[in-house]
């Protein structure tokens, strides 16, 4: 006994019924990718400027004798920056790689393209986070066995923008990692 089966003009047989909900999720998945990509250039970049423009001088006794602290003097803050500026740059030049997946969202070498350098930019993005973080607790808190004194009650304004600079770092590197997670994602739904 054979079944009849009536395909109109433009379908196949061969087409899996599942086929628009797999390709629906693909693309669910690859918008959310810009949106997190747009998200982490935000927090990157806004921590790049933060630390950038961060100064702050007290005057000592007199108006000739002066202590400035400014982002520059120290190398862990210019790394900070500098690692910031690299993977914002990075993130603005995935966006069009990323977009590339919405409109194909089956496409799968660039997207382990992507993974591979969203895991570096997220390697780069910890290493300045972290060193800049070591030197801000020493701002804060100081090491009294090293006779490192805490610099913060004195300059309070430089050491709260360079707390709120390691904010948005930190969480460029969540999102950074959201990416990575989503993109294994969408290459695992695929075998």
């Amino acid at each position: 006994m054979t079944k009849d089966v009536v395909v109109e003009h433009g379908e196949s047989s061969e087409a899996p019924l599942v086929a628009p909900v797999a390709s629906g999720v693909g693309r669910a998945a690859s918008v959310a990718d810009v949106f997190l990509r747009f998200l982490a250039i935000v927090g990157t970049i806004a921590s790049a400027i933060a630390m950038g423009t961060t100064n702050e001088t007290l005057p000592f006794f007199t108006q000739f004798i002066q202590f400035e602290a400014k982002y520059s003097d120290l190398p862990s803050f210019t790394f900070f920056v500098a690692a910031n500026a690299v993977v914002c740059t990075y993130l603005v030049l995935s966006i069009p790689l990323s977009i590339v997946h919405i409109v194909r969202p089956r496409a799968r070498y660039s997207r382990l393209v992507l993974v591979f350098f969203d895991a570096a930019m997220l390697t780069l993005l910890t290493a300045g986070a972290s060193a800049a973080a070591a030197i801000v607790y020493l701002a804060h808190k100081g090491n009294v066995r090293a006779n490192w004194f805490a610099i913060c009650q004195q300059f309070d304004s430089f050491c709260e923008r360079i707390s709120g600079s390691l904010i948005g770092s930190f969480a460029a590197m969540v999102l950074l990692i959201m990416l990575i997670s989503l993109s294994a994602f969408a290459l695992a739904r695929r075998h």
